[in-house]
């Protein structure tokens, strides 16, 4: 959600957002969906609930699992859950990319798909099954990370 030529704020282009998908305008769902589109991605609830808490005054970290979870619900937001992280939560634009996470300092970083189009990998299911989807987590070091690292 970055700025459009028409001149939008955020705030409105977050209101625009909620209403197109069915969503009623509240503030904390326009304040979360700014917050989520102005940063890098991957955020957990609470880093969200920071930066949603600048626009509203004050949010509680259930308000903000309730919004985020509302926004997941209805298309606007993807919800990651990575063993051993938080849930984090980024701008959900359908591509059905994967996830690198590092094992030194936890930085995840999006990963085209795989292979193709989504599911981007075939499973080896009998016909009656719908694979929709594919969640991939690769893990390893980032350069820094792996800069860091005394050769062996």
């Amino acid at each position: 959600m970055t700025t459009t030529t028409t001149g939008e704020e955020p705030m409105a282009q977050a209101a625009a957002l909620l209403r197109t998908s069915g969503m009623r305008v509240t503030a904390q769902r326009m304040a979360m969906l700014m917050a989520i589109s102005e940063s890098a991605g991957h955020l957990d609830a609470d880093a969200l609930r920071e930066r949603a808490q600048r626009v509203t005054g004050s949010l509680s970290l259930q308000a903000a699992y309730n919004v985020l979870r509302a926004l997941t619900d209805a298309g606007l937001v993807r919800c990651t859950q990575i063993p051993g992280h938080p849930a984090r939560y980024e701008t959900d634009h359908h591509d059905n990319h994967h996830h690198f996470v590092c094992r030194r300092c936890g930085a995840i970083r999006d990963v085209e798909c795989t292979v193709g189009t989504a599911p981007c990998l075939e499973a080896h299911l009998p016909a009656e099954y719908d694979i929709q989807e594919a969640a991939v987590t690769f893990w390893g070091l980032c350069p820094d990370c792996r800069a860091a690292t005394p050769a062996s």
